[in-house]
């Protein structure tokens, strides 16, 4: 197991936490990564792009002028497709892209982006994070006295981090249940309160 130490949020170290090498130390495999990301943001596609056919679009189901003897080529109705105006076909409609990779892929691959961050040395564990008041100031200056250019703060139930936290653009707060690849690899360094990566190692090292 690997000794992470504990800090405050003064920057003073507390104690330190073991963590478990089932979710921290496995190899990191980045193709898991592609996968898992690749299946998020196409899940937050709206995929409300459309057109119209013939049904569908303005005009009249009279013959435009008589079958023969006008020289041109016989037409139905205005709402042709070869018509100005008319319908498209097989056209964009609307759908679902969402899709989802098997759930062990995906809990293989969020065990895999923890352990890169820690890997990376961006991993930090704070005894708590609560704060006393909703101040975006504070939090702001936490992130600067540990030089954080872009966290991602994880925790439990913590209504004053989550509201503080969410007029900073380059920071986010996530409970630790919506913890996920896309946002861990986002940010630069990832900051979980010690009772969240408790909960953590317990959910994934099963």
């Amino acid at each position: 197991m690997a000794t992470q130490p504990v800090y405050n949020l003064n920057k003073q170290a507390v104690g330190s936490i073991e963590l478990d090498d089932a979710v921290f130390g496995v190899e990191i495999k980045e193709h898991l990564f592609h996968e898992v990301v690749r299946s998020q943001l196409a899940c937050r596609r709206s995929g409300n792009h459309s057109t119209k056919d013939r049904s569908e679009v303005h005009g009249h189901n009279k013959k435009p002028y008589k079958q023969k003897g006008t020289g041109q080529a016989r037409q139905g109705d205005v709402k042709s497709p070869v018509w100005r105006g008319g319908g498209v076909v097989f056209g964009p409609r609307p759908r679902d892209y969402s899709y989802k990779p098997p759930r062990k892929v995906r809990r293989a691959a969020l065990r895999c982006a923890l352990a890169k961050r820690l890997a990376d040395q961006k991993l930090w564990v704070i005894d708590s994070l609560e704060l006393p008041e909703i101040k975006t100031k504070a939090i702001a200056a936490v992130a600067t006295r540990f030089g954080w250019n872009s966290a991602l703060f994880v925790d439990e139930n913590n209504e004053h981090l989550q509201k503080s936290a969410r007029n900073l653009v380059k920071h986010q707060f996530l409970l630790r249940g919506g913890l996920n690849v896309y946002d861990i690899l986002r940010y630069e360094h990832l900051v979980v309160s010690k009772a969240a990566v408790q909960n953590i190692m317990g959910a994934l090292s099963k």
